[in-house]
Formats: C-alpha cells, structure tokens, sequence
C-alpha cells in the first residue's frame, strides 16, 4: 500500500538531459509530423535547417524515469498504475538542440477510497543549463488504482486540485482528422518510453489490450501538433501553455478526431477516435499567444 510521507517528501535527483537535433526531428516523426515531405510548414519541424521543437517535447525531456515502480518501499502498486493527466506551460521557447535539467516534486497525494485508487500529481521544471533559465514547467497526473485507502494505513493525504474545465456543451468550431500510422509506437517510443506495453503484442495481451496500444503522451504530442497546424500557424513560440485529461488509450493506424472550442485567446478541445466513437482526451485547452 502506498506509503503517504514517504512518496509526498520523496527526493529526486536533478537529471541532466542532453538532446541533439536528432531527437527533436524523432519526436516530430512520432506524433506524425512531416508525413507530407513537401510541406514547408511542417518541415522545419523534421529538417535541422532552421530547425524547430514541438511545444510538448518538454514532456519527455530530463524525466525522472519509473520512480514509482524502481523505489518499492513507497509501496506504490506499480502494476496498477494509470497515466491521467499532463499539462506543459513554456516560459521561454524550447531549444532544438541543448542541454537541459529537470527537477521534479512530488505536488499533492490524494486518496480517493478504498477500491477506488489514489491520485499523485508531480511537477517536473526544466531548466537550461547554460542560461539556468526556467524553460517549462511539466505537470502530471497518475492514478494509482490498487493504492485507495492509503491514508487509513499510513496516513496522511491531501485536498484534491481544483479540476479542468469541462470542454462547451455546443458544436465545436473546429474539427480535425488525423490518420496515426500502424507503427507510430514503434517510433514514438524512440523518444524515452520503453515500456513494452507499446511494442510487444504478448505484453499488450497479457495486460488486457488485444494489441500494443499508443503512449498517452503521443496522443497528446498529436493534439499539440494539431493546435501548432490551425491555431498557431506553426509558430511554436504562440502556444504558451496546454493540458488534458487521458481518458482511454489509441491503437496505432486510428484516427484521432480533435474537436475544438475558440474562446479568448484559449482553444478548448477534446479528442476522440471516431471508428470506436470514444473520447481518449478530454477537458483540454491551450493558451495561445497572439500573431506577432
């Protein structure tokens, strides 16, 4: 069972996190940048000319790795654990190229009853390390479904965070497909999560999926590609900030369907896979910058 002050109080290492050109272009390819070669738009995404960084690569940079399933005396149920919630804010525009460290906390622990699992919310900042400049601050969510009733054990625990408006009840204004290729997977993980649960069928069967299913994150790279395409011109120093809920995961070669709400200088959206006609983002929004 989840031990309450020793997650809460839980000390991380600075990790120190050098990324070449190389792996921003990979990042790219895997939430489905550059699939049409010939679009200068998105080429500066995949091409190390002029080259730029998607927004949501901040998620993957400098992260502390499987801390809760390597550290067994926080007694976490490692096997039970669900990726809920990410948010990115950049503070200043992500390099394409550099050295960075992350330091992350532990935020808040919630326990939501027994049966019914916890709630560990993380802050990762990222810094440069030659400026020493704040870059972005990464916000997580994990559900850990096999840890409800903690604090009746150890103790301890604490409020819930205010939760993410709900996308509007009306039509969207926009509405945006997007093919995911078979083997999108494969490829995202080459930007740091291994987890087989992506890649090998027999891991994928045994854990209750009838094929390796897409990282959550990619889904939200994908969503973050999509806003840069309608809502930023491809400029990605507009997107200032974007979170969501992960509500369900995405087999590769479906189709992600954004459905997206203008409102004051914010974008409100949600994703859903339309051949299964079900929500796996939702409660998203972005703040976007305007046109210089």
């Amino acid at each position: 069972m989840l031990d309450y002050e020793k997650t809460r109080n839980f000390q991380f290492a600075d990790v120190r996190h050098a990324y070449t050109s190389r792996d921003s272009i990979l990042y790219a390819l895997g939430i489905g940048l550059g699939a049409d070669p010939l679009d200068r738009n998105e080429l500066p995404f995949v091409y190390e000319k002029n080259q730029l960084a998607v927004p949501s690569m901040a998620s993957v940079l400098a992260s502390p790795g499987f801390w809760m399933r390597e550290n067994k005396a926080l007694g976490i149920d490692a096997l039970k654990l669900v990726h809920g919630e990410q948010s990115v804010t950049l503070h200043r525009t992500l390099p394409a190229a550099g050295t960075v460290i992350g330091r992350t906390r532990v935020m808040r622990i919630v326990d939501k009853g027994e049966g019914k699992g916890a709630v560990i919310h993380t802050e990762k900042k990222l810094f440069d390390e030659a400026t020493e400049q704040l870059l972005a601050t990464v916000e997580q969510v994990v559900f850990c479904r096999g840890d409800g009733g903690f604090s009746k054990i150890s103790g301890g625990g604490d409020e819930p965070a205010p939760p993410f408006e709900a996308t509007p009840e009306r039509a969207p204004d926009l509405v945006i497909d997007m093919t995911t290729r078979p083997d999108a997977a494969l490829l995202y993980r080459l930007s740091g999560d291994l987890n087989p649960l992506h890649a090998d069928p027999a891991v994928a069967e045994k854990a209750g999926f009838p094929k390796p299913i897409l990282h959550g994150l990619a889904t939200y790279g994908i969503a973050c590609r999509a806003l840069l395409a309608h809502f930023c011109g491809y400029d990605a120093r507009r997107l200032r900030s974007m979170r969501a809920r992960m509500s369900s995961p995405v087999y590769p070669g479906e189709t992600i369907r954004l459905e997206c709400w203008r409102a004051d200088g914010a974008v409100a959206f949600r994703a859903r896979v339309p051949e299964r006609d079900l929500l796996v983002l939702t409660h998203g929004r972005a703040d976007v910058a305007a046109a210089a």
